[in-house]
């Protein structure tokens, strides 16, 4: 990389290598408006971007392989002369080109080729071919291989062949040349190297400009098992720097927000005592360990955001309540934020229990209040008479006002993105004050993803399940037995115990979950007439869905046939059954919550995970570790493993993590090092953490700047 001289010359080198980084690929050769169309699909704008596009795998191509030594499955590099070349007709017309190399043979085969072609694939003519061997009727062949003539000196690859992501009319070998123009700039230019130097000698990562290059064309003798686990220390360096830069965000985020003042909610004694008092239960240990860490925070005069996590079942609303009472004791208001309607519901039928009673208005809120009823709860809102409000998204739509926020309680987390929390906490800012954030899920977030997306917030974990709970036995049955499980629902419901049987399918329409959840209670209540079956799904009347879940709870129905909607909020101790239909469809984080709704009582409880055979390799695996563990946080950690961060996080959660060289499971060994380092480039080089950030995340960054 040139220099240049004098005392100025190092901030010269960074403007010129900050440039290379935001050129426009128009820039290079080649791009004109089609192609600069084709790359920005790939979100490829800049040289920095295209630099960063990093290969999915590589094809070592630095070396010909004797035709003699070759096995099936195997890509290679071999070149020999053509013994014989014959258009064959069978069942498709077919090109096919023997090729020897004296130490054996072996069969090209073309299905599309035309006069040119078949003429360059003339006896005697000497080719370099390059493809996957396979067995075919004759012995090995390659089926549509690369290949070129070549003389006897011709010369092999000089590295490994990457093989980038693409999109349609974006070829390979456009890529190839595209990246070779740009490491010619990055040698030329340079690229700001944005880690401390310190900080990459302590770690012993390499520097950037030569680990782009070794990503981008690998010399032969690199290992390629290691580049293929992402293991190599070019890789390690780049994943280590986009993890960094992600921590950074979120970091300043919660130092932005903590910056801030929020009302102080010190203890409501006296409102505490008489909730309390009139439980039916205790709080458990657990529950009350994690109110004292959320109760210490609300007595601050800067605004929590704490992340609850807990089980199915362990208890978290309650602690919610708690924390809610510290706010209308103190003149403030609470806002419960639920995902969907149903859940908004049985939170709000939760809280008017508990707090009705002690004089506290509530208010509910969602899309569906219409008219002179939403205009009064509005209004309750917005001067104050509502002192604690529940509902979905709709509380923080436009035309919602808070007398005074002091606490937002964000339920099941991982359904809302960040900016949507935000944009409730923004709801409830008074003047320079903005409220408490309290975020609950029953989804356990492995430490890996609760460190990378969850970084702005502190954790409480309610890990033990109130006294009482009996634990779920889960049985995997082919659907091929239905017969027997509905006799088993028989069995249980004329014992005096309820049932649930849930209906699934890979469409997300409304329409047809409905469809196939009204078909399988209509066939239900034909095989069962003695048992009472009724029937929710997310298409009823909101009026005729409460009429049916308050039968079931209290009791006058037998059997509740549902979608997925009851997978959370939904408290019956009486029901002992859990049928999930077609449960090879569903994740594990929503089967374990679906099994959350039965245990709940002090009956022997059950779960029965019907599949359609055949079943694949990655369904019988969620299945069996159904069967094997209740653990909440063993199976989130499995689900990570087996289906992806944006998976386990939910899609909303998924674009704002967007990752694009580390990988959370592969990489997890980093992430207590990247918290290490986040420390300190905060406190000692506060210029490169904001450097780091702009290179990975953008100068427009999802949160604001570092």
């Amino acid at each position: 990389m040139s220099t240049a001289a004098g005392p100025g010359g190092a901030a010269i080198d960074a403007l010129r290598a900050e440039a290379l980084a935001e050129r426009p690929l128009t820039a290079l050769k080649s791009v004109g408006p089609r192609q600069a169309e084709r790359l920005a699909r790939l979100g490829l704008h800049t040289v920095g971007d295209l630099l960063f596009h990093l290969p999915l795998r590589y094809q070592d191509r630095t070396r010909v392989v004797p035709i003699g030594s070759l096995t099936p499955y195997t890509e290679a590099v071999i070149e020999g002369e053509v013994l014989l070349a014959e258009v064959v007709v069978r069942k498709r017309r077919a090109l096919l080109v023997r090729l020897g190399d004296g130490t054996g043979s072996l069969t090209l085969r073309f299905f599309f080729f035309n006069a040119a072609q078949q003429a360059a694939l003339a006896r005697g003519e000497r080719l370099r071919v390059f493809g996957e061997v396979r067995g075919g009727p004759t012995g090995l062949e390659i089926v549509h291989p690369e290949w070129r003539r070549v003389d006897a000196a011709a010369a092999v690859e000089e590295h490994l062949t990457p093989i980038y992501p693409t999109t349609e009319g974006l070829h390979q070998l456009s890529l190839r040349a595209l990246t070779a123009q740009a490491l010619a700039l990055l040698d030329a230019e340079g690229l700001a190297e944005v880690l401390p130097a310190p900080l990459l000698a302590r770690l012993g990562l390499p520097p950037l400009a030569p680990a782009l290059h070794l990503l981008h064309r690998p010399p032969p003798e690199v290992s390629l098992a290691m580049l293929e686990a992402g293991r190599h220390p070019a890789q390690r360096r780049l994943a280590f720097e986009e993890l960094l830069a992600h921590q950074l965000s979120l970091r300043a985020l919660r130092r932005r927000t903590r910056a801030q003042q929020a009302p102080p909610l010190p203890e409501a004694a006296e409102l505490s005592a008489r909730f309390l008092a009139a439980l039916p239960f205790a709080l458990t240990p657990a529950q009350a360990r994690v109110f004292a860490e959320i109760g210490a925070d609300l007595a601050a005069p800067r605004p929590m955001l704490r992340l609850l996590q807990g089980d199915v079942g362990s208890g978290k609303t309650v602690v919610a309540a708690l924390a809610a009472l510290r706010a209308v004791a103190a003149g403030c208001q609470a806002a419960v934020m639920a995902p969907t309607e149903l859940l908004a519901e049985q939170h709000f039928r939760s809280f008017d229990a508990w707090l009705a009673p002690l004089g506290i208005e509530l208010a509910w809120l969602a899309g569906r209040l219409k008219g002179r009823a939403r205009a009064a709860t509005l209004a309750a809102i917005a001067d104050g008479r509502a002192q604690v409000v529940i509902g979905t998204h709709a509380l923080f739509q436009a035309e919602v006002t808070f007398a005074d926020l002091g606490l937002a309680i964000i339920d099941e987390q991982h359904r809302f993105g960040v900016h949507q929390r935000l944009a409730l906490r923004e709801k409830g800012r008074a003047g320079a004050r903005c409220p408490h954030q309290l975020v609950m899920t029953a989804t356990p977030i492995p430490r890996t993803l609760a460190m990378s997306a969850y970084a702005d917030l502190d954790t409480s974990v309610i890990d033990a399940l109130p006294p009482g709970r009996s634990p779920v036995t889960t049985v995997v049955v082919a659907d091929t037995r239905r017969g027997e499980v509905v006799e088993r629902v028989r069995a249980a419901c004329l014992q005096g115990r309820q049932a649930y049987w849930v209906c699934t399918l890979i469409d997300e329409s409304e329409a047809l979950a409905a469809q196939a959840a009204t078909d399988t209670a209509a066939s239900l209540v034909q095989a069962l007439p003695e048992l009472r079956v009724g029937l929710v799904h997310g298409r009823l009347r909101p009026a005729d869905k409460e009429a049916v879940m308050r039968a079931f709870k209290a009791g006058t129905l037998d059997l509740l046939v549902a979608t997925t909607v009851i997978e959370v909020g939904v408290d019956v101790p009486n029901a002992s059954l859990m049928v999930i239909d077609n449960a090879e469809r569903l994740g594990l984080a929503q089967l374990h919550q679906l099994r959350g709704r039965v245990g709940r009582g002090s009956a022997q409880s059950a779960c029965v995970l019907l599949y359609h055979p055949p079943l694949g390799e990655q369904g019988r695996a969620r299945l069996a570790i159904l069967r094997e563990t209740t653990d909440g946080f063993a199976i989130a950690r499995r689900d990570l493993e087996l289906r992806g961060p944006g998976e386990v996080l939910g899609t909303r959660q998924t674009g704002e993590l967007g990752l694009r060289v580390a990988d959370l499971l592969r990489d997890e060994d980093l992430l207590d090092e990247v918290q290490r380092s986040a420390d300190e480039l905060l406190a000692d080089w506060p210029q490169h953490a904001a450097a780091v950030v702009r290179r990975w995340i953008g100068r427009g960054q999802r949160y604001g700047d570092v």
